[in-house]
């Protein structure tokens, strides 16, 4: 057993303790972190501060931690950052998928593959469970029922509160010359 399975990430917010859990590869936990670290400005606080803190984190993945972002699907409108990521903050729920596209979810949202089985279970007790229980039986769904999905189960709450008005200006992303595929 991996003596660090973790794929949750804490990072803090002016707000309180956001949460990003990614699926797929574990590799994406260190480079998150370490990545995160070095972007002190990130916004985890609405979609559109989501969006811009993956954007500009996009050419860093690429040029520091050596991302491929080939997807293999032809015709795709942009390069992948290759990540699927759940954060859950204190203003709302987001799914980040891998052309930086960024959800926000109004209930209860699950990742990875064995999120059919997890929707399932906590669509079953949306209505008589707390948040931290829908997330437990969840992951616990997917796990039992999905093969390619495994413990430890870890959970976290985490207290609500009214979204921050958005960010005027954001610093420009750096800039890099752009490869043309033949």
């Amino acid at each position: 057993m991996d003596a660090a399975p973790e794929k949750i990430l804490a990072v803090e917010t002016p707000v309180g303790t956001a949460y990003i859990g990614s699926v797929g590869f574990t590799a994406h936990h260190l480079v998150l972190q370490d990545a995160l670290e070095r972007l002190p400005e990130a916004d985890l606080l609405s979609r559109r501060g989501i969006f811009d803190t993956f954007r500009r984190l996009h050419p860093i993945l690429q040029d520091e931690y050596y991302l491929l972002t080939e997807s293999g699907e032809d015709g795709d409108p942009y390069e992948s950052s290759q990540l699927s990521l759940v954060v859950c903050a204190p203003t709302g729920l987001f799914g980040v998928y891998d052309m930086r596209e960024v959800h926000e979810f109004s209930r209860f949202w699950a990742m990875g593959s064995g999120y059919a089985f997890a929707l399932g279970a906590m669509h079953a007790r949306f209505e008589t469970a707390s948040a931290a229980e829908l997330a437990t039986l969840g992951a616990e769904a997917g796990c039992t029922f999905d093969r390619s999905s495994a413990g430890p189960v870890q959970t976290f709450t985490v207290d609500l509160v009214d979204a921050p008005p958005p960010r005027v200006a954001l610093p420009p992303a750096r800039s890099r010359a752009r490869r043309r595929r033949t």
